[in-house]
């Protein structure tokens, strides 16, 4: 009489299953000043598992679904490095070939594949998967792959479009899963980015899908989210905010490059305040203004100046300014520069989605219905102070009384930070 039931069988690869979700937990949630450390325990834990796995006996993994699942999860640990393992690919398919309605060992394979490189069978994977039912993780994988390889294609904007959708099919499924509003916030940041870094709406979206994320407990050891919704209050210029997210993701993760993000903001805030100290001088200021005087706008535009403008966007209202200087810093986006108005008050102008050449120290330019705030807080013991006017596309300004071509438009190529 046989020794064990099927119970025993079920228990064997239940308690195979448990210790993969724990070296999976490793990996999503330890960080480690130094890299290697977390690479030397996933290796000490996955060989574990392997062992683990080997000590199953032949006869609890006779059925094809026993077989399957069993290939599954030797698959799934051999795949939990970052580098692509042809035998983690072997033992996944084999396991979908067993049982064709696994759908974790399809996301295992999609996954596989995405490492190696293969995109188009990655997205097979995650398609046949959901052909069999909805999966939330699916769907959020599948997003970020499109994500992916919407990257350098002609329909980047409309790819990304479907990655935001199917990002919202996933929170449909569990309107509480952190991960699924995480994937989302991911989404709506890269298609800022892609459709020209102009559309707030994009920005607000994003920064809303990672604020229910983190409603989430599940997601409090996620440094990315972190990170990502940093980025985007730096993109919406609150810069305490950013500051704050940059270093609880380097606290997380110190393999981020979330400390050298908070530098970069340091730098270039003191940059500003330092442009903006040295503008001061009366005389200075009397000849950058002296020149404004003449330059007429639209009728349907009141002429004002910064001094008068209120927080958010000023309708029917345009301001006149010249362009003192063009700040260099690092990131890529946005465009920084020092403006003097006719009343010899020196603001900062931030510009998305227009290329560098459009707008030169020396330049008059105009702002149509301008987006004004007033910057004021404290970091580290030093005061931030200082008008701003942002720029998100062609429409909103003109440069020595001409309108900017359509050329000049550009796109940023600046993509949310994730790990598959």
């Amino acid at each position: 009489m046989s020794g064990h039931s099927q119970n025993d069988d079920q228990d064997f690869l239940g308690r195979a299953a448990r210790a993969t979700d724990s070296l999976y937990n490793i990996r999503d949630t330890f960080f480690p000043a130094n890299p290697d450390e977390k690479i030397s325990k996933l290796q000490q834990e996955s060989d574990l598992c392997l062992k683990f796995l080997d000590s199953i006996p032949p006869e609890c993994r006779k059925s094809p679904l026993q077989r399957a699942m069993y290939e599954y999860l030797r698959g799934k640990v051999l795949d939990v490095f970052q580098d692509y393992r042809k035998e983690a690919e072997d033992h996944l398919s084999k396991a979908v070939k067993l049982n064709p309605s696994l759908a974790d060992a399809w996301l295992s394979l999609g996954n596989c594949f995405w490492k190696k490189g293969d995109l188009p069978s990655a997205k097979n994977c995650f398609t046949r998967a959901l052909s069999k039912e909805p999966n939330k993780k699916i769907l959020c994988q599948l997003s970020m792959l499109e994500r992916k390889m919407a990257q350098g294609s002609e329909n980047e904007a409309e790819i990304v479009e479907e990655s935001i959708q199917h990002a919202k099919e996933a929170i449909t499924l569990d309107v509480k899963d952190g991960n699924s509003w995480y994937n989302l916030g991911n989404a709506c940041l890269t298609s800022f980015f892609v459709t020209g870094a102009w559309d707030h709406s994009k920005l607000l979206q994003s920064l809303k899908a990672y604020q229910n994320a983190e409603k989430d407990e599940n997601m409090k050891s996620n440094p990315d989210l972190y990170f990502n919704c940093a980025t985007v209050n730096k993109y919406l210029e609150n810069y305490e905010r950013a500051l704050s997210g940059f270093e609880a993701a380097a606290l997380k993760d110190p393999g981020l490059n979330a400390s050298e993000e908070v530098q970069r903001m340091i730098d270039l805030l003191n940059k500003l305040d330092n442009l903006l100290k040295g503008q001061t001088r009366a005389k200075r200021l009397a000849f950058h203004a002296s020149s404004l005087a003449a330059v007429t706008v639209n009728p349907s535009y009141k002429k004002t100046t910064v001094d008068l403008l209120v927080e958010g966007v000023n309708r029917t209202v345009a301001v006149v300014g010249k362009v003192v200087f063009f700040v260099k810093h690092e990131n890529a986006a946005p465009l920084y520069y020092v403006v003097c108005d006719s009343n010899q008050t020196c603001f900062v102008l931030s510009v998305y989605g227009i290329s560098v050449t459009a707008i030169k120290e020396g330049d008059n330019i105009t702002f149509l219905e301008p987006w004004y705030r007033k910057i004021d807080f404290s970091w580290r013991g030093k005061c931030y102070q200082f008008k701003s006017i942002r720029v998100d596309f062609l429409e909103q300004v003109q440069v020595n009384g001409k309108a900017l071509p359509p050329h000049l438009a550009i796109h940023t190529s600046i993509y949310a930070q994730h790990k598959a």
